[in-house]
């Protein structure tokens, strides 16, 4: 017996309408329909609430029918994606920002007297700013889980290489060799505490946004 056979068996022992069920999942009564003709699936979310709303186990609701299995492993694998892809949006928007910082310096755009102002600019506006909007939007985007807290790392070390670009060490425009110590000498901890500092802020709020959204949607 196929998933559509089983609810509408199922809505009939229950003495329930299209309609009624529809309302109670937040879906069109065409939807119910459709579902129960196989014309086509309902996705995961819905499925689970059919399940609860007839009381049968999602092992009987979905023995058999293969269609169905495969239709959910799709739906699955296209959320995962969209998830991966969303990660890498918010990820790459930032990439971008930190790469024109250093283009800057390398093409010379940032030299002579405009120098300072733009390091300043870059180093305490732009990276930051850019840091903390980026790092809401991870914190929002329930995509990330608990790999989101690994980002302030990330971000640290972001703020801490754009340091080193704009303030004193030159082999990152030229590419040239340098020794350890030179390395060491340009390596300032507070530019990275700062960066993941301001992106745990970020990632706090977004998340904390989230939450509160999903409290108002769950009553």
């Amino acid at each position: 017996m196929e998933i559509g056979s089983r609810l509408k068996n199922a809505r009939s022992e229950h003495g329930l309408t299209q309609e009624q069920v529809a309302e109670e999942l937040g879906v069109s009564r065409q939807s119910i329909s459709n579902w129960e003709n196989n014309r086509s699936y309902p996705d995961i979310v819905s499925v689970i609430k059919l399940s609860d709303l007839y009381s049968i186990s999602l092992d009987e609701l979905l023995k058999e029918d293969m269609k169905m299995i495969e239709h959910l492993d799709d739906a699955t694998n296209e959320v995962k994606s969209r998830k991966w892809f969303s990660k890498l949006i918010e990820v790459g928007s930032f990439l971008v920002i930190w790469a024109v910082t250093a283009i800057a310096f390398r093409t010379g755009a940032a030299e002579g007297s405009n120098a300072m102002g733009y390091s300043i600019l870059a180093l305490y506006i732009v990276m930051p700013v850019s840091t903390l909007v980026i790092s809401f939007f991870i914190g929002a985007d329930r995509g990330w889980n608990r790999l989101r807290w690994l980002m302030p790392l990330f971000f640290g070390m972001a703020l801490i290489t754009t340091q080193m670009e704009t303030f004193g060490i030159k082999w990152l425009s030229t590419l040239e060799i340098v020794t350890v110590s030179d390395f060491l000498s340009t390596f300032e901890p507070l530019y990275f505490i700062i960066g993941a500092a301001v992106s745990a802020i970020g990632i706090g709020i977004g998340t904390a946004v989230r939450l509160n959204k999903f409290k108002k949607r769950t009553g």
